[in-house]
């Protein structure tokens, strides 16, 4: 039977075990994993290089800060606009266009030979990847089930923290074989690779992929009844009324991110003097537990939500949770001076941290399902405003005090900051007028 022709209220068949794995939308959100790294990998990868390339071309620390931070201004800029395209156009298109244009602002900053130029390829991949995550939420809205949304966003951000973990030794490794210019090449080429195959494999409607089954399809939101949103206004005003708080609090935990991303190699180098492969090794070791907690904060809110039916415990209140553990965890990095004990603090704030990431991107399609990509677009403003601001902040904090400590204190007063403003977040609240109409495997609010 042709794809087309299949529906919802179809039979469904028993597949085998292979055909559980490997079923089209394990696929795609395979797919969307790989994308959730490579991003992370082609947008850190600065972090790790950065002391190498800052003696050649000649960069104070301020410099540095500004071009770690000049990745974020263009990464807010395109936050919006970005999910108001996957809206518009398909996550087929956008992410293949996307795709194209950070690889190719990759393999740029390996060319570069001055500091406009290294920032100036940096605000191309800024703009390459500004789009990537809320059009992501958007092929995921089409392609899973409400009651494992949780979960696929746990695991999909679960792939980001893996790309932190690699991107450290994987790109001291490169520069030690090669150079730091080859390593952002082979790095881009990868990513380019990537875009090519997404074009080739999905398709923004589950029912046109040729492998998708009448078991898969049965248990997804109805497309058709949604088909024609491109053609439909969004409703501004009231969205961005309503994803406010969570963009707020968003900025809080980018805060936190990006302080880690950006500074983390440079702390353990300079903070305990360690050689680049050391400082290295820590790094990852603190981004692995981010990985665990990526996955395990969105199986435990989709866990919550099967048992209560309650988005504002399966979201929210883990949200409020995993911050105060955050901040708890991080005091301990301001008062001792043992590495191991730093570290280990370091990984479980970061955990806590990470746990929330599930719930968090599920919230845009709670709220506004129609419009998930525009509504996580606006969510998203508020990582990439902490993504241009908290690097250059820690930039010039460390230069003038000379305490690689200092920053994290921020860091505890906005987790404590957004534990409080997440009680005006309402994912148990769907918008009016964002619905989907009666989808398959909804689960009601």
């Amino acid at each position: 039977m042709a794809a087309s022709s299949l529906t919802p209220n179809a039979p469904a068949e028993q597949p085998s075990l292979f055909g559980r794995l490997f079923a089209s939308t394990n696929l795609v959100l395979l797919m969307v994993c790989l994308m959730y790294a490579l991003t992370y990998i082609d947008r850190i990868n600065v972090n790790t290089a950065g002391p190498v390339f800052q003696k050649e071309l000649h960069l104070s620390t301020v410099q540095l800060g500004w071009v770690f931070s000049a990745f974020g201004w263009a990464y807010l800029a395109l936050q919006v606009w970005g999910g108001w395209l996957s809206d518009r156009f398909g996550a087929r298109l956008t992410l293949t266009v996307c795709g194209a244009i950070w690889a190719g602002a990759t393999i740029l900053t390996g060319l570069v030979g001055s500091l406009t130029a290294l920032i100036l390829a940096r605000v191309v991949l800024g703009l390459g990847e500004g789009a990537t995550f809320p059009t992501a939420t958007r092929a995921l809205a089409d392609w899973m089930p409400a009651e494992k949304r949780g979960f696929a966003q746990g695991i999909t951000h679960a792939f980001a923290r893996l790309g932190n973990f690699f991107t450290p030794g994987l790109v001291a490794w490169l520069i030690k074989v090669s150079s730091w210019r080859v390593s952002f090449v082979v790095l881009g080429g990868v990513s380019l690779i990537w875009s090519l195959v997404w074009w080739f494999y999905f398709r923004d409607n589950p029912a046109s992929h040729k492998g998708i089954t009448q078991r898969e399809l049965a248990v997804l939101p109805d497309y058709s009844a949604k088909k024609d949103r491109k053609n439909d206004p969004i409703p501004w005003g009231r969205l961005t009324a309503r994803m406010m708080p969570v963009t707020l609090v968003y900025f809080c935990y980018g805060w936190t991110l990006w302080l880690y991303l950006t500074w983390l190699p440079s702390f353990f180098m300079h903070g305990y003097k360690l050689n680049l492969k050391s400082s290295a090794l820590f790094a990852s070791g603190v981004y692995l537990l981010g990985v665990v907690g990526d996955a395990v904060g969105g199986w435990v809110s989709d866990l919550i939500l099967k048992r209560t039916g309650d988005r504002n415990k399966a979201r929210r209140n883990l949200v409020i949770a995993g911050f105060l553990l955050s901040l708890v965890f991080m005091i301990p990095v301001l008062r001792s001076h043992d590495l191991n004990t730093v570290a280990l603090c370091l990984s479980a704030a970061f955990f806590f941290a990470e746990f929330t990431i599930g719930p968090f991107w599920a919230i845009p399609m709670d709220i506004a399902p129609r419009f998930s990509g525009t509504a996580s677009g606006l969510m998203n403003i508020g990582s990439a405003l902490a993504a241009a601001v908290s690097p250059l902040v820690a930039g010039y904090v460390i230069q003038k005090t000379g305490n690689w400590d200092l920053p994290f204190l921020g860091s505890i007063g906005l987790l404590l900051f957004g534990a409080i403003m997440a009680y005006w977040m309402k994912p148990n609240e769907v918008l009016p007028g964002t619905e989907l109409g009666g989808a398959p495997g909804m689960v009601k609010a």
